[in-house]
C-alpha cells in the first residue's frame, strides 16, 4: 500500500482564484475530521474547502458548495490514479473574480491534487502492530539496540521502562522473553 511520509501543502493560483492544498497521512476517521475542521476554523473566510480520502476501503470526497463533481471527485481521481491509501486531501479555494466553468474547475483541482503529489514523498506501508514493552534499567542499552530499526513513538521511565512502538509481527516475536503488550493493528513504513 502507498502513502506519503509526512504532511505536506502548496499553493497555485488560476485565473485569480487561490488553491491552497494540503496532504495528510491518516490513519483514522479522527484524523480525517481532525484535519477538516482544522483547516475550517484557519481557512474560515475561504469560499470553499473540498477534500477527498482513501482510508482502507473507504473512499469519500465533498465538493463544498462547488458544483457537483467538479471538486471533491476530481481530487479523488488523482489519489486513485497513484494507488494511494490513508490519505486524505484538502483543497482551500478563495474565489478571484473570475468563473472558471465547470470544465475549468476539474482542471484545476485535479491539477492542485497533482502538483502536490508531484512533491510528496511517496512510500510503502505495510501492516504492523502498535506495542508497548516494558524493561528493568539495567535493560536499557539492550532493548534500544533491538529496537534500533523501530519506530518508537513514546518513552516513559518510572519504576520500569516503557516503551511504546510501531514493528511488524515478525520482529515482536523475538521480544518474546520481555514483556510485550499489542495495543492494535498499524501500518508502519516499509523499509527500503
Amino acid at each position: 500500500m502507498l502513502s506519503i511520509s509526512s504532511n505536506i501543502s502548496n499553493e497555485i493560483v488560476i485565473n485569480k482564484s487561490r488553491f491552497i492544498t494540503f496532504l495528510y497521512r491518516v490513519d483514522s476517521l479522527n484524523d480525517i475530521s481532525k484535519y477538516i475542521d482544522d483547516l475550517s476554523l484557519r481557512y474560515k473566510d475561504s469560499t470553499h474547502i473540498c477534500y477527498a480520502y482513501i482510508l482502507d476501503n473507504i473512499k469519500r470526497f465533498s465538493d463544498d458548495g462547488e458544483p457537483g463533481g467538479t471538486a471533491g471527485m476530481p481530487i479523488l481521481n488523482v489519489l486513485e490514479n497513484k494507488n494511494l491509501n490513508h490519505i486524505l486531501c484538502c483543497v482551500v479555494r478563495y474565489f478571484g473574480g473570475v468563473k472558471l466553468g465547470a470544465g475549468g474547475l476539474v482542471r484545476a483541482y485535479s491539477n492542485s491534487s497533482s502538483k502536490i503529489l508531484d512533491l510528496a514523498n511517496i512510500i510503502e506501508l505495510i501492516p504492523g502492530k502498535l506495542c508497548s514493552i516494558s524493561f528493568n534499567y539495567d535493560d536499557t542499552k539492550n532493548i534500544d539496540k533491538l529496537l534500533s530499526d523501530c519506530n518508537i513513538i513514546n518513552k516513559e521511565y518510572n519504576d520500569y521502562v516503557t516503551y511504546l512502538f510501531k514493528s511488524d509481527f515478525e520482529f515482536i516475536n523475538t521480544l518474546s522473553k520481555y514483556d510485550v503488550k499489542i495495543i492494535e493493528d498499524c501500518y508502519i513504513e516499509k523499509e527500503n
